[in-house]
C-alpha cells in the first residue's frame, strides 16, 4: 500500500473516532524508531483520559498478515493500535484475546483503556473498504521467488537477469517483470551504473506479508500430529532431504523459543519420517511439510534462511514467536549493514 493510500485510510478510519465516543489525534506521521518504522502516532482519548498507539496501517488484515503487521509496532515502545478497512468478527474476537486495539473502516473497534472500554464487532463493510489488491507483479508468488533469493543475498540484484533467474528457480521472463515493478516501488534504483537493492528492511517486511498470504498456502505438502513429545529434538531433517523452518529453526538459531510447531521445507514427503515419528495426517496438526521453493546454496545445514524463519514466525503471530522473530529480524538487518 502506498503512502497516499495508507494516508487516506487511517485519515477515514479516524474520522469515525467521535461516533464510537473517543477522540483521535495523529501526534505523527511515518515514525522512525531505531532500525524501525511505524506508520503514525496517534492519540486516543475520552475527556482528559488519552493515551498514545504507536499505529500499523494494514488494507486487508487477515490472520496469516497478523504477526507481520504487530512486529513492526510491538517494539515502538508504545501500545499497538491496528487500523484497517475491515475486521472480520472471527478476527476481531482473536485481536480482543489478546488485548490489541483496532479501529476499521466499517464502524467495528476495540479500545481497552480504562476508564475507556470501546468494544464494536459485527459491523458491515461496504465492497469499497474490503477491496485488497497489491500492485505490482513482484509480490505475486513467482515473484516472491525473486524476492527471497534477493532477500537472501542483496549482491544478487547487480547480477544479469538469467544469472538471477537460475538461482531464484524461475523463469527468465519473472525476473524481468520483479525488476521492472522494483523501481517503481522504491526497492532498486541505479548507482554509479549498477543496480542496488534499497529499502530491504521494508522489503523483507512486505515479502513476509505477501509470503504468508500468497505463497506460502501453495506449498503445503501435509499437516501431521504425533503423540511422541519433542521427537525432533535431535532429528537429522538432512536423513529425509528436509530442512527445518518455524518455530524448531528458531528455537535451533536464538534458543529463546520452546516449540509448539514443527515445520520442514523439502522436495516431497519421506515416508521414513511418517513411519518412525508415527506422524499421522491431521489437516489442523501442528506438523506441517512444505515444499522447497528455492533452487540456490545455503550456508545453513538444517534450517531455512533467516528470512523465511522470519515469515514464518509472523506467519504463527503469537507472543512467543513475535519475541524470537524479533531477533532473527536483528540479525537479518545486521547481514543488510554489512
Amino acid at each position: 500500500m502506498d503512502r497516499y493510500t495508507q494516508n487516506q485510510l487511517l485519515d477515514t478510519v479516524l474520522a469515525i473516532a467521535p461516533a464510537l465516543g473517543i477522540t483521535a489525534e495523529i501526534e505523527k506521521r511515518d515514525v522512525k524508531v531505531g532500525d524501525r518504522r511505524v506508520d503514525a502516532f496517534v492519540r486516543i482519548g475520552h475527556g482528559r483520559h488519552t493515551r498514545t498507539y504507536a499505529v500499523e496501517v494494514k488494507k486487508g488484515l487477515r490472520p496469516a498478515t497478523l504477526g507481520a503487521a504487530l512486529h513492526q509496532i510491538e517494539q515502538a515502545g508504545k501500545p499497538p493500535l491496528l487500523i484497517t478497512d475491515y475486521v472480520t468478527p472471527p478476527l476481531a474476537d482473536k485481536l480482543k484475546a489478546r488485548n490489541i486495539a483496532f479501529l476499521d473502516a466499517a464502524g467495528n473497534a476495540y479500545i481497552n483503556q480504562p476508564p475507556i472500554l470501546v468494544w464494536i464487532k459485527g459491523e458491515r463493510p461496504n465492497e469499497k473498504t474490503t477491496t485488497h489488491k497489491i500492485t505490482g507483479r513482484a509480490f505475486q508468488a513467482s515473484g516472491l521467488k525473486v524476492l527471497f533469493a534477493l532477500l537472501c543475498h542483496p549482491e544478487w540484484v547487480a547480477e544479469p537477469y538469467r544469472e538471477i533467474a537460475r538461482l531464484a528457480g524461475v523463469a527468465h521472463g519473472t525476473v524481468g517483470w520483479v525488476m521492472a515493478d522494483l523501481p517503481t516501488l522504491g526497492f532498486i534504483a541505479e548507482i554509479n551504473g549498477e543496480r542496488r537493492l534499497l529499502q530491504p528492511e521494508l522489503l523483507l517486511k512486505r515479502w513476509a506479508e505477501a509470503y504468508a498470504r500468497t505463497l506460502r498456502p501453495k506449498l503445503i505438502m501435509g499437516r501431521f500430529q504425533t503423540d511422541q513429545t519433542r521427537w525432533w529434538a535431535n532429528l537429522n531433517p538432512a536423513k529425509y532431504n528436509l530442512v527445518f523452518g518455524g518455530e524448531v529453526a528458531a528455537e535451533r538459531l536464538t534458543q529463546v523459543l520452546r516449540p509448539e510447531t514443527v515445520t520442514f521445507y523439502g522436495e516431497k514427503t519421506d515416508p521414513r519420517l511418517l513411519i518412525e515419528h508415527k506422524l499421522q495426517q491431521d489437516p489442523d496438526g501442528p506438523v506441517e511439510i512444505l515444499q522447497r521453493f528455492w533452487a540456490f546454496p545455503t550456508a545453513e545445514k538444517d534450517t531455512t534462511p533467516c528470512p523465511l524463519i522470519y515469515a514464518d514466525l509472523l506467519n504463527i503471530g503469537d507472543a512467543r514467536c513475535l519475541e524470537a522473530a524479533d531477533i532473527i529480524y536483528e540479525r537479518i538487518i545486521d547481514g543488510f549493514k554489512r
